[in-house]
C-alpha cells in the first residue's frame, strides 16, 4: 500500500514539473502558461462522461482485439462446415431430381450386400418388397371372403385399423351385443341393430371390418319403418338363433377377441458364402436405414445439436439417451457368422429382433443342430442363446460379423467316439454357395 501512494505521488511530481526540452538544444524558453484570452475556459469532464469515454476505448479496443479460440470453437465450426456441406450437397441432389422428375441418384445396386428387404406374405406364401407388403396382405385377406368369410372379417378388423384403442373399444361394444342375445335369445329388440344409433356409429361403424363381422355372424341389412312415421330405417337384425347357435356365436366372439394382425414375416435370405478376406465389408441398401424426407431433416437437426452438446458436460444418462436414439436408425441388420470351416453364413434380421432369434437362424442352416454352439460379437463378447437383449442393444445393426465356436466338451465328446463335424451347413444351402467381393 505504501508502495502504492509513493507511485502516484511521483506521478504527480512528473506531470506539475513543466514542459520537456531536448537534451541538443543550448537553452529551453521559460514555461509561459497560456493566456486566458486567446481560448475560452474549458470544464472539467463530468463523472458520466469519463465513464462513456471508457466505455467507447473498451470497445474500439475489443473490435481490433483478436477472438481467442477454444477447442469447443474448433468442434463447432467444424461440425458448423460439415452441415454446411450436406445440406448443399442435399439440395444440389434434390434440385437435379426435380428438374429430371426421378429420385435422387443411388448407388449401383448391385455393389450392394443384399438387393433389398423382403417379406413373406403368411396368406399366399409370396415374397413382397417393403412398398408391396401393406397392399398384397389387404388384398389377401380380400380375396380370403369367397373361402371364409368370417375368419376373413377378424383379420380385416385387425389388420386394416391402426389405432388399437380403437379396435378394442369397438370389439367391447360387439361384445355386449352378443352377450345381451345370449342371455335373451327371444327378445328381438336385442336382435335387431340401429345403424344409425350414436354409439354405433361412433365406435362400431368406424372400424373396417366391423360390419362385414356382424354380417358373418347372421346380420342382415334390413329397412324398418320409423315408428310415427312415413320413412324406414337400416337396421343389422339377427334371426332368432337355437341354443346351438348361439354357443356358436360365442366361440366366433372369442375369435374376434383373440385375433392378431396379419403382418408379413421377414425373409431372412439365407445365403452362403465361401472364406473370404471381405466378410467385415458391408454395403447396404437404403431399406435398412428407411428414412424418409422428414426423418432427414430430424437427422440433420441432430446433428445440428451436436455442437451444443459438445460445448457442455453431458451426464451419463445423457449420453444412454444418445444412444438409444442412435440404435433406432436401423430398422434391420444385415448379419454375417464365420463358421469353423471358413465359409460365411449371412441372414437379415430386425434391429428389434431378440439374439435368440439368431440362434435358431444359424440352428436351422446346420446339417447338425442339435450339437450346442456359441455366437461371438465383434467385440469378443459372448451372445447368449437365452439373451433377452435386442440386437441393436449389442450395437449389431446395421450389420456385423459374427463368430460361431463348437462346444468345446461336446467336440471332445465326438471325436472320442470317431465322429466328425467337418459337414456344417444344409446341403440345400451350399448348392447356392457363392463368392464374397
Amino acid at each position: 500500500m505504501k508502495k502504492f501512494f509513493e507511485d502516484i505521488k511521483k506521478d504527480v511530481k512528473f506531470k506539475t514539473a513543466g514542459p520537456g526540452k531536448k537534451l541538443t538544444e543550448e537553452s529551453s524558453p521559460k514555461y509561459q502558461a497560456p493566456q486566458a484570452a486567446h481560448s475560452a475556459p474549458r470544464n472539467a469532464p463530468t463523472e458520466g462522461a469519463q465513464r462513456a469515454g471508457a466505455a467507447a476505448l473498451a470497445r474500439m479496443e475489443q473490435q481490433h482485439r483478436p477472438k481467442v479460440q477454444t477447442s469447443q470453437d474448433v468442434i463447432r465450426n467444424q461440425v458448423r462446415r460439415e452441415l454446411e456441406a450436406e445440406a448443399a450437397a442435399t439440395a444440389a441432389g434434390q434440385k437435379d431430381a426435380d428438374v429430371k422428375g426421378t429420385s435422387v441418384p443411388q448407388k449401383d445396386p448391385s455393389c450392394f450386400s443384399v438387393s433389398g428387404v423382403y417379406f413373406i406374405c403368411p396368406l399366399t406364401g409370396k415374397t413382397l418388397t417393403k412398398s408391396e407388403r401393406e397392399s398384397h396382405i389387404k388384398e389377401a385377406i380380400l380375396m380370403r371372403f369367397s373361402e371364409d368369410a368370417m375368419e376373413a372379417s377378424i383379420m380385416m378388423v385387425h389388420t386394416f385399423n391402426k389405432e388399437r384403442e380403437k379396435v378394442k373399444a369397438a370389439m367391447d361394444i360387439i361384445c355386449k351385443y352378443i352377450d345381451n342375445i345370449c342371455k335373451n335369445p327371444t327378445e328381438e329388440k336385442y336382435r335387431k341393430l340401429k345403424v344409425s344409433n350414436k354409439v354405433f356409429q361412433e365406435k362400431v361403424s368406424g372400424i373396417d371390418g366391423t360390419r362385414e363381422y356382424l354380417q358373418a355372424l347372421g346380420f342382415e341389412s334390413t329397412m324398418l319403418p320409423v315408428d310415427g312415421e312415413e320413412r324406414t330405417e337400416e337396421y343389422l337384425v339377427l334371426p332368432q338363433q337355437e341354443s346351438e347357435a348361439l354357443e356358436v356365436l360365442k366361440v366366433h366372439l372369442a375369435c374376434l377377441q383373440n385375433g392378431e394382425p396379419i403382418r408379413a414375416k421377414l425373409d431372412r435370405q439365407p445365403q452362403v458364402f465361401r472364406p473370404s478376406q471381405h466378410a467385415t465389408h458391408f454395403e447396404l441398401p437404403p431399406d435398412f436405414f428407411n428414412l424418409t424426407t422428414e426423418e432427414l431433416k430430424k437427422e440433420q437437426q441432430i446433428k445440428s445439436e451436436m455442437v451444443e452438446r459438445n460445448a457442455m458436460l453431458r451426464t451419463k444418462a445423457m449420453r444412454e439417451k444418445d444412444e438409444q436414439r442412435e440404435r433406432r436408425k436401423y430398422n434391420y441388420a444385415l448379419l454375417r457368422v464365420r463358421l469353423p470351416d471358413g465359409n460365411i453364413l449371412q441372414g437379415t434380421f430386425l434391429a428389434w429382433e431378440r439374439v435368440a432369434a439368431v440362434y435358431q437362424f444359424v440352428r436351422d442352416s446346420l446339417e447338425n443342430g442339435w450339437q450346442p454352439f456359441e455366437l461371438v460379437a465383434p467385440g469378443g463378447q459372448k451372445l447368449k442363446d437365452d439373451n433377452e437383449v435386442a440386437l441393436n442393444e449389442f450395437s449389431l445393426a446395421p450389420a456385423a460379423l459374427l463368430t460361431f465356436l463348437w462346444d468345446a466338451a461336446v467336440q471332445t465328446d465326438i471325436a472320442a467316439a470317431g465322429g466328425n463335424t467337418m459337414v456344417l451347413l444344409k446341403p440345400a444351402l451350399l448348392e447356392n454357395i457363392k463368392i464374397l467381393s
